[in-house]
């Protein structure tokens, strides 16, 4: 069974930095795609950055170019969003999601529709 655990939540001013952390463990395939998710309150869930395990491609939302970052270790079985220049409306629970195994069109890595492993969440706040 696959279980994702994110971690490397807080608080931080505008403008600064956090690390998100997400592992994973169960898979036993690395052809499927990882991703990040955001959720704040009375808003719908956003997919973030995505990176596909056997190739590292990434994904972003347009909105967090050049300032976010996703990578993974793979001796680790983890990945992490490395979040910078980080804004007041970046404030949300960050989720870690997995798919299963297959290829996605890019259109589709960051729809929350295909993903099937979700973890808790992880809260971040930016204070302006």
């Amino acid at each position: 069974q696959v279980q994702l655990v994110e971690s490397g939540g807080g608080s931080v001013e505008a403008g600064g930095s956090l690390r998100l952390s997400c592992a994973a463990s169960g898979y036993t395939d690395r052809n499927r795609y990882m991703a990040w998710f955001r959720q704040a309150p009375g808003k719908e869930r956003e997919g973030v950055a995505a990176i596909y395990s056997a190739g590292n491609s990434t994904t972003y939302v347009d909105s967090v170019k050049d300032r976010f970052t996703m990578s993974q270790d793979d001796a680790l079985n983890t990945v992490f969003l490395q979040m910078d220049s980080l804004k007041p409306e970046d404030a949300a629970t960050y989720y870690c999601a997995g798919t299963g195994s297959g290829y996605l069109t890019p259109t589709l890595r960051l729809s929350q529709h295909v993903y099937t492993y979700w973890g808790r969440g992880t809260q971040v706040t930016v204070s302006s």
